[in-house]
This record gives C-alpha cells, sequence and structure tokens, in this order.
C-alpha cells in the first residue's frame, strides 16, 4: 500500500512528464526505500484518473498557426448549432496497412488527449496503401471516391465536381451550406481557387495544421480499424456503420473552440 505522499509524488511525476514509465516510476520509488510493483503502480494512477495511453499524433505547429487557430476558435465559439448543421466536411487520407505503430504510451486524464504534452508530433507525406476522399455533415456521410495515383489541383477539381453537390443534394443541406477544406496546396493553389470562386460555393476559412478540429476525422479512424480487418470494407463498408454515430459529434464542435 502506498502511502499519501507517495501518490501525491506519483500524481505530480507523470503530470510533469505524461512519457515516464510506470518501471521508472517505481525505480523512483525505490530510491527512497518504498518497494512496490509496476503494476501497484499502474492502478494507483488509475484510481487517481490517470491512464495509460498512446499519445495522439499531431501536426507540428509555428507560433502563427497556433495564432491563427486561436483566431479561428474566437471566430466561430458563439456560432448556432444551425451554422455547424450546414457544413460539409471534406478530406483525404492515406490508409496504411502496414507500417510502424508507436506503442509508447502517455498518463494523461480524461479529455486531455490534445494537450500538447499529451500528443505526437508528425510531419506531412508518410506512406499509404489507398488514398481516399470523402465528405460528411451531420445529416450523414455523402459521397466517398477512392484516388488515383498522386492527386494534383485538376485531379482534386474532378473530384470536387463529381461528388460535392451530389452530397449536398443527398444530405439536403439546402441552398446556404458552407464547404469546409484544409489548407492542402491542392487545395489553395491559383487554379483551384479560380474554380472555387466560379463555383460561387460558401468556403469556410480554416486554419492551418489544424486535422484535429476537424470531426472527419472521427471518420477516419473508423476507417482504418476496418481495413485493418478486411480491405475492401474500407471503401465500401464503412460509410453506412458510421452514419448513425456521425449527429453525436455536432454538440461537441464548439468545445475545441471554447478551450481556447
Amino acid at each position: 500500500m502506498l502511502t499519501s505522499t507517495a501518490v501525491r509524488y506519483l500524481k505530480r511525476r507523470v503530470e510533469k512528464s505524461p512519457r515516464v514509465t510506470a518501471e521508472e516510476l517505481r525505480k523512483d520509488l525505490s530510491d527512497v526505500g518504498t518497494e512496490v510493483s509496476a503494476q501497484t503502480i499502474r492502478r494507483t494512477l488509475r484510481n487517481e484518473g490517470l491512464h495509460a495511453r498512446t499519445p495522439r499524433h499531431t501536426p507540428l505547429l509555428s507560433p502563427k498557426n497556433k495564432k491563427s487557430r486561436l483566431q479561428y476558435a474566437k471566430s466561430h465559439v458563439d456560432k448556432p448549432q444551425n451554422f455547424w448543421d450546414s457544413v460539409l466536411w471534406t478530406d483525404e487520407t492515406k490508409l496504411e496497412l502496414f507500417g510502424p505503430m508507436d506503442q509508447r504510451y502517455v498518463w494523461r486524464r480524461k479529455n486531455k488527449a490534445y494537450e500538447e504534452k499529451n500528443t505526437l508530433p508528425t510531419v506531412k507525406h508518410g506512406g499509404g496503401s489507398i488514398m481516399l476522399w470523402g465528405c460528411f455533415s451531420s445529416a450523414g456521410t455523402g459521397k466517398l471516391q477512392r484516388v488515383q495515383g498522386t492527386m494534383n489541383s485538376l485531379q482534386y477539381q474532378e473530384i470536387l465536381d463529381d461528388n460535392v453537390m451530389q452530397s449536398v443534394t443527398n444530405l439536403r443541406l439546402g441552398r446556404c451550406w458552407t464547404f469546409q477544406q484544409d489548407n492542402d496546396p491542392k487545395h489553395t493553389s491559383k487554379s483551384t481557387r479560380a474554380w472555387l470562386q466560379i463555383k460561387g460555393w460558401n468556403i469556410l476559412q480554416w486554419p492551418s495544421q489544424s486535422p484535429d478540429l476537424n470531426p472527419i476525422e472521427n471518420l477516419w479512424w473508423k476507417a482504418v480499424a476496418v481495413c485493418f480487418c478486411i480491405f475492401r470494407c474500407a471503401v465500401a463498408g464503412f460509410c453506412g456503420e458510421c452514419s448513425s454515430g456521425l449527429r453525436r459529434l455536432f454538440p461537441a464542435l464548439r468545445r475545441p473552440c471554447g478551450a481556447c
């Protein structure tokens, strides 16, 4: 049984250094004369609301990125629910069938997954086996298309032309809908900007390096899970399976904005 002093030490240690391991904590306590197992330390921390979780992968943010994210949060935190319901969220993703899996854990509390100390910064352009473009709104999933080869601005525009308005119609977003995309170079190229201007769509201004603000990431996580079970379902099967749970995401969209 750990003393209250030892428990307080463990809490302070993991709050300050989330990547410390239970074995390292055991050695720390052993150095001051307290002999316990790593399992006891894990159980104690769980009882204190601290659980070992794999760190979320997040983009490495520059000061400029952080400033634009804060501006986005401030300008959208008071948006009404019907605004979020009118947004068509879009994104591309690479589904990797094989690749290194970082099993390093961090100790964190519930709802603290995206605090900077609990994340694992990544850079773009990793490998992948299949690329998909997809979209959805609070009403459900829109169209899903496999991207053939390496996408450029022209192919991106063709994908939008083939899928966006049909999705808007199927999801019954009406005339006052908003199109969301990130700041990928293909999305913000001169030709794509001109193409979108001709279309006349209302564009949601998006802060750079902010995939965590896009609820479609929840769909991609589901696709990855299905992909590892059976590859073909990643393309054809996950949309219908996810639709019933999508609406629960939208009342929570203001939380990242309010947290800033």
